[in-house]
């Protein structure tokens, strides 16, 4: 979930676009209630409010209520966005912590001024059409002044910077490692037969025989394999919608293929061109310029695959590991 403080406010009652679920039905989980005080967590010195919830839900309020089958459903997706996002606000105030506790040199680290400087610029030209009024505006609205903004995104720098520093540590995968899954998991590399296609089509006129579409197929074929390349012929003579392309289909699998086209194609080597084939449509000249035959593929074809889904899987552990030791070190108290 992304945290969203640079949209303007928005209240749960008045979602855009509510639907008649969202108007008959509010959340089962209506924190005001449950948060008499409108306090709904402390974590370290940073209270955490109603309205800080509230902020962040509401833009997303519209796509629960286009997906909720029935108002139970929408209760619930809501009670779990609602939890989702206290613990991410409540963590957002330890990661901030981490970075503040940390040092450059003597100095306690920090957000150059110039930072938050343009990335405020860049809100007002993407929000508020460059127009400083309405940004001051939407501030009041808010009842924030500009030295509390500034201190908001200053935050929003540092948790988007944490997080990249959390998933850059995580990006290294040791060449055992990906051994070992690609070992461990070859079933997931299979692949069933493939052929590099190019395709001359020569389509039916109103009057064209079968014959006349062969013989004129018959005098392309005569000229490939006299050495011209089968690329250049397609441009040449193709009616196909890859004319310009020289035919080119890129890689297609047997079951891509209807079985007029898929069964000459895969009896090709690579380099190989099949005979005429004549059909009500017209006349079609096929080309393997690379095959793959059925198989696991090589370790070395699938290793960009394999390490990016073991980044992504160290990513996740790695980050829960860091938040749950940040939560352990820290005060957050619950109301």
């Amino acid at each position: 979930m992304t945290l969203r403080r640079s949209l303007p406010l928005l209240l749960l009652a008045a979602t855009t676009g509510a639907t008649v679920l969202a108007q008959t039905a509010a959340p089962s989980t209506d924190l005001n209630a449950r948060f008499a005080n409108g306090i709904v967590a402390v974590a370290e010195e940073k209270i955490i409010t109603v309205a800080d919830v509230n902020r962040e839900v509401a833009p997303l309020l519209p796509q629960i209520q286009r997906e909720a089958r029935n108002e139970k459903e929408y209760n619930e997706k809501v009670e779990q966005l609602y939890d989702s996002v206290i613990q991410e606000l409540i963590d957002r105030v330890l990661i901030i912590k981490e970075f503040r506790k940390k040092k450059d040199g003597d100095n306690q680290r920090h957000i150059p001024d110039s930072y938050i400087d343009s990335d405020i610029a860049q809100r007002q030209t993407d929000q508020f059409d460059n127009d400083r009024s309405k940004f001051l505006s939407y501030l009041r609205s808010r009842g924030t002044t500009i030295r509390e903004f500034r201190k908001e995104v200053e935050e929003e720098i540092i948790y988007r910077y944490m997080q990249g520093q959390q998933r850059k540590s995580q990006s290294v995968v040791s060449p055992v490692r990906l051994e070992n899954f690609y070992n461990e998991n070859k079933d997931q590399f299979y692949e069933e037969d493939k052929a590099h296609l190019r395709m001359i089509q020569l389509t039916r006129t109103d009057d064209a025989t079968d014959d006349q579409l062969k013989a004129q197929a018959d005098a392309i074929l005569t000229r490939f394999r006299n050495g011209e390349k089968f690329e250049d012929l397609a441009k040449e003579f193709s009616n196909g919608a890859n004319r310009s392309k020289g035919g080119d289909w890129g890689w297609q699998k047997r079951s891509d293929l209807v079985k007029a086209y898929s069964d000459p194609l895969f009896a090709l080597k690579k380099g190989e061109v099949t005979a005429p084939i004549v059909l009500p449509e017209g006349c079609f000249i096929l080309f393997a310029e690379d095959r793959k035959f059925a198989g696991i593929q090589p370790i070395d074809e699938v290793r960009d695959q394999i390490e990016r889904i073991l980044v992504a899987q160290m990513t996740r552990s790695g980050q829960e590991h860091w938040l749950e030791r940040l939560r352990r070190n820290g005060y957050v108290k619950h109301y």
